[in-house]
């Protein structure tokens, strides 16, 4: 029940409920310090994490970028953890070329900062690059 309710949350809307003004992102991020959450529990990283990055575009394309900042710290996170489940939340970026100019600028930097990362697991390197390479 309580992967369902994170997942809930991941998906908000953002300006409704009790976190009215609060973006989802915020709340994303203050859940992650939830005593029922560990990134380590690859069920909990799939119904919070997960929800957000694929389950809620309207914040998770934040034209600011913030959604994308969040989705490289966890691949990041979760690659040093779980590099299978890692190498699941890289796909969310695979088709960024069909996005607009201005979100596709601000994805491709954040799947290059991933890219960049000097300890990176081969499953997420994998699909990372492939994803630029497209």
């Amino acid at each position: 029940m309580i992967d369902k309710w994170f997942s809930l949350q991941g998906m908000q809307r953002g300006e409704v409920g009790p976190h009215a003004g609060k973006r989802t992102i915020d709340t994303v991020r203050a859940l992650m310090e939830h005593p029922a959450f560990n990134l380590r529990n690859p069920n909990r990283a799939r119904s919070l994490i997960f929800s957000f990055c694929s389950g809620n575009p309207a914040q998770f394309h934040a034209q600011d970028g913030s959604g994308y900042r969040f989705w490289a710290d966890q691949v990041l996170a979760l690659d040093a953890i779980n590099p299978q489940v890692a190498a699941r939340l890289a796909r969310v970026m695979d088709r960024w070329q069909k996005y607009e100019l201005a979100l596709r600028d601000r994805m491709r930097a954040e799947l290059e900062r991933v890219a960049a990362s000097a300890t990176l697991s081969r499953d997420v390197r994998e699909i990372v690059g492939k994803a630029l390479a497209a």
